[in-house]
């Protein structure tokens, strides 16, 4: 298990739809437990496989928020929404790959997705709250879809200007 370094937006990496899994396999199981404990150290409540340069459709998410509490690690492969809400909410998301960065973003307040599990099988489980929200967030970084594309063109310009000064100002350093 490793620390993966996150990739920053603008990344043409962030922009591609990752590549379904075939079947799980050490390298898969390496890759979840990287981006758990990258995860964890960000800290985040979520990460996808493209935010550290791989292009599977993978991704772990924790949205126990308490400290105290218990953690609840879990590893999506090739998840898929196969139902969501008409009810909506709206939350306000930041993203480990657009750091310090945050934006109101309405998406449906509960969603049931199906995904392969580490031991092979299908789960299927409905998130409702920030489970909910971090959940489809991931899925959209497996589409190649940042948070930010939800916003209008001049908040995503803005934003993308940010973290261009961000990345030249850590190139620097």
């Amino acid at each position: 298990m490793s620390m993966r370094p996150i990739l920053i937006h603008p990344d043409p990496r962030l922009k591609k739809v990752a590549d379904p899994v075939a079947r799980i396999t050490p390298e898969i199981e390496a890759l979840a437990a990287d981006l758990l404990a990258t995860m964890y150290d960000a800290p985040g409540i979520g990460l996808a496989a493209p935010q550290v340069g791989v292009a599977s459709r993978v991704f772990v998410m924790d949205a126990t928020r308490d400290p105290e509490a218990e953690r609840q690690p879990l590893v999506l492969v090739n998840p898929q929404v196969t139902w969501a809400s008409d009810e909506t909410s709206t939350y306000d998301e930041g993203c480990l790959s657009i750091p310090d960065q945050y934006a109101e973003v309405t998406r449906p307040a509960q969603v049931r997705m199906r995904w392969l599990g580490l031991d092979g099988k299908t789960h299927e489980q409905e998130f409702d709250g920030l489970w909910a929200t971090c959940a489809q967030h991931e899925l959209d970084h497996l589409d190649g879809i940042l948070f930010i594309d939800h916003l209008s063109a001049i908040r995503r310009q803005m934003i993308t200007r940010k973290m261009v000064k961000l990345k030249r100002d850590r190139a620097r350093a």
